[in-house]
């Protein structure tokens, strides 16, 4: 969206991997070093670490006009780049995610909301994805304030968006009916669920899973799904390269997350829920989420109101292809923008943190991601 908007990006952040990356979406981002999945004593041992290497890193830079911090580590080490660059450089503060440890109500979750205060004391904005985050943490622990900026996790188009016909196109026949969950596969909660649940129906329903499996949440991932006969998990896919394919291959998007259930959980708005509903697949979600409320609103989807496979079952056990056609009608009736960005709402996200920068010219940011 940065790049889409005008301006010019410099990227600087952690990998996971075990070797450097060299590039990403035609960038050669600055490496700060490696972090693990869920290790969170690693992880302040590698922000210490980058907060002393990063003037060396970024000395060949030119001083950039903004600094995105894309996490609250980030936060820290933006704070340490604005200080090498020397002057008075706006920061701009996104929050995605809301960890469960700063919603802990020990020493730990009080040290790390005092830090996210202090770190955040003078931003110029807060950019978050979901109005529950602000309704849920920021308002009521007084955590940010600056104002916010609600940059929802929607699919990214580079032409205007409109109707496209090619979805009113027919879905694979059925039964078997098709449930997608594609991206961050982190939930084992979720992963149960469907597989209780396919078995219940015995072949009725299929799921078929693509992206990438938290295999720190779930190292049996691989095998529990092999040994599943209902169940398919078919790799990683390309973001936007792929998207039309996959989700024309179901009929339904997994919209469900308990990985921190009661908290982010129930709070945030994800990626799958506007992919899959751009592409045509009726969303399935859980009644009392953020995302569940979001599509009562827009009157779509299938919402359940427990997590169970008998509950699954009532929903959609029955299902046949005159309700599965209303279903999907319903979602291809809504205003694609509705599930969606393009150019001019990246050229008008550019523009409001141009003004926060107040820069003329070309706009050069740093993101910190």
């Amino acid at each position: 969206m940065l790049r889409a908007g005008g301006a010019r990006v410099t990227l600087a952040g952690f990998r996971r991997t075990t070797g450097p990356v060299t590039e990403i979406e035609g960038l050669r981002p600055i490496d700060l070093g490696a972090t693990r999945d869920g290790r969170f004593g690693q992880r302040l041992a590698a922000v210490a670490k980058a907060a002393v290497s990063i003037g060396s890193k970024l000395a060949t830079m030119p001083r950039p006009d903004l600094i995105i911090a894309r996490n609250l580590e980030m936060l820290a080490l933006a704070r340490r780049a604005k200080a090498v660059f020397q002057g008075s450089v706006p920061i701009v503060y996104e929050c995605l995610d809301i960890h469960r440890l700063v919603l802990r109500d020990d020493l730990l979750g009080k040290a790390l909301r005092g830090a996210e205060r202090y770190l955040a004391r003078d931003v110029k904005l807060l950019v978050t994805s979901s109005p529950a985050f602000i309704a849920n943490y920021f308002k009521p622990f007084g955590q940010i304030a600056a104002p916010v900026e609600l940059v929802e996790n929607k699919y990214f188009d580079a032409a205007p968006v409109v109707a496209d016909g090619r979805l009113k196109a027919e879905n694979p026949a059925a039964p078997p009916w098709r449930i997608g969950w594609f991206g961050a596969l982190r939930c084992r909660r979720s992963l149960q669920l469907l597989a209780d649940f396919t078995r219940r129906l015995d072949g009725r329903f299929e799921v078929i899973l693509r992206g990438r499996p938290a295999l720190s949440e779930f190292p049996d991932f691989h095998a529990f799904v092999e040994a599943e006969p209902y169940l398919s998990f078919r790799g990683p896919y390309r973001n936007p390269e792929d998207m039309a394919a996959i989700y024309s291959e179901v009929h339904f998007s997994w919209a469900i997350d308990f990985f921190e259930e009661g908290q982010n959980s129930e709070w945030l708005l994800p990626n799958r829920l506007y992919e899959g509903c751009r592409f045509g697949a009726v969303p399935i979600s859980m009644g009392n989420t953020e995302t569940g409320r979001f599509l009562n609103q827009q009157d779509i989807g299938v919402l359940l109101p427990q997590a169970a496979p008998e509950v699954l079952e009532t929903a959609l056990g029955r299902m046949e292809e005159d309700r599965f056609r209303k279903l999907k009608a319903r979602v291809l009736a809504r205003n694609p923008r509705t599930w969606s960005y393009d150019r001019s709402d990246c050229r008008a996200f550019v523009d409001k943190l141009r003004g926060l920068a107040a820069a003329p010219g070309p706009f050069v940011t740093e993101a910190l991601a």
